[in-house]
């Protein structure tokens, strides 16, 4: 991603028609690393701040995932 950027994560279940999927997806929650190079919404999406890198986690009860996050100059 590239300074001012923003990207929307979706997260989405295995299987996708599980009982409990619709759950599982309403409960995520998202966290960065470092909130001064990428920030998350509640929504999953993240915005690029500075150059760098952060870890954004997604988690759901028992469930957790991690997504890298570079972030590069904008031209």
């Amino acid at each position: 991603m590239k300074v001012g950027d923003t990207r929307k994560i979706t997260i989405t279940t295995e299987p996708a028609g599980a009982d409990d999927s619709a759950a599982v997806i309403a409960a995520v929650t998202w966290k960065s690393s470092d909130d001064s190079k990428a920030t998350v919404a509640a929504d999953g999406t993240i915005t690029a701040v500075a150059e760098g890198t952060a870890t954004v986690t997604a988690t759901s009860g028992e469930f957790t995932t991690d997504i890298a996050v570079t972030v590069t100059a904008s031209e």
